[in-house]
């Protein structure tokens, strides 16, 4: 199993806002597209979903940006994933029309190992992905932000 580009970019985001909590101006999706080069048009889409899912506030205008609007205690990235991933099987059986349909025993297992994978990620909240190292390195992007320079300068 892989992620998509999608969900990997809806995470990145929620960890960044996360920690931009305190910044006395929103986070902007240029700010987000320069520190993780990716594309804003493509960032735009992630981040639109994230607002309807109503995890991200999107403000509008000239002092507009994007603030955290989920608790990060209680965001899990189960719930994260399964919004844009998906909770749709791995392998779509009936679209194929295989010959071993009739009795494999493939399929339950694949939705057995995905369920098992969703509860894995319920366990862990986006609080918890921004503890420690990982926090400090987001701040630390945060500031060389505004201080002109970017993550991949520095």
């Amino acid at each position: 199993m892989r992620l998509t580009r999608f969900s990997d970019i809806g995470l990145r985001v929620l960890i960044y806002l996360e920690r931009a909590g305190a910044r006395p101006h929103p986070v902007t999706v240029a700010e987000i597209a320069s520190q993780f080069a990716i594309p804003q048009n493509h960032l735009v889409k992630v981040v639109g979903h994230l607002a309807r899912a109503g995890w991200v506030r999107a403000l509008r205008g000239r002092n507009g940006g994007l603030r955290l609007a989920a608790d990060p205690q209680l965001l899990t990235v189960g719930q994260v994933l399964r919004e844009l991933e998906g909770d749709d099987e791995l392998v779509d059986c009936e679209a194929i029309r295989c010959a071993l349909s009739l009795d494999c025993h493939l399929r339950g297992m694949l939705q057995a190992g995905m369920r098992a994978f969703y509860a894995e990620m319920d366990r862990y909240t986006l609080a918890q992905v921004t503890a420690g190292g990982t926090g400090e390195q987001i701040v630390r992007m945060h500031k060389m932000f505004w201080s002109g320079a970017t993550a991949g300068t520095a």
